[in-house]
């Protein structure tokens, strides 16, 4: 089953600039709405998450370094290192945010932006 379009563009139109607004209500409506949410969307939840002192943070923290950990296939000590940045990215959430995009994409095997 796919979402329909609506005047509002593609679902996942909607996801981006329900992301801008910072609304955690807002992004968790327009997420629900993916087929899928990409683990680059999922850390930009995540960074929200941080940003605005979400409860649901520490849970979801913990199940994106999993999810990092697993689809890039990393190993031991990379491992660790992701855990660190996802546990300290209250503090600074756009800086430590862009940081683990950063080592995301530099340590995913699949990238292309070596």
């Amino acid at each position: 089953m796919f979402a329909q379009m609506t005047s509002d563009g593609s679902p996942h139109a909607r996801f981006r600039r329900a992301l801008l607004t910072k609304n955690l209500t807002l992004i968790d409506a327009a997420a629900r709405e993916l087929r899928h949410l990409a683990l680059d969307d999922a850390l930009r939840v995540l960074i929200v998450m941080a940003d605005r002192g979400d409860a649901r943070f520490d849970r979801a923290g913990a199940r994106f370094a999993a999810r990092a950990i697993t689809e890039t296939g990393l190993g031991l000590a990379e491992a660790r290192y992701v855990l660190a940045l996802v546990e300290a990215l209250p503090h600074s959430p756009d800086t430590i945010g862009e940081l683990l995009r950063r080592t995301l994409t530099l340590l995913d095997p699949r990238s292309t932006a070596r």
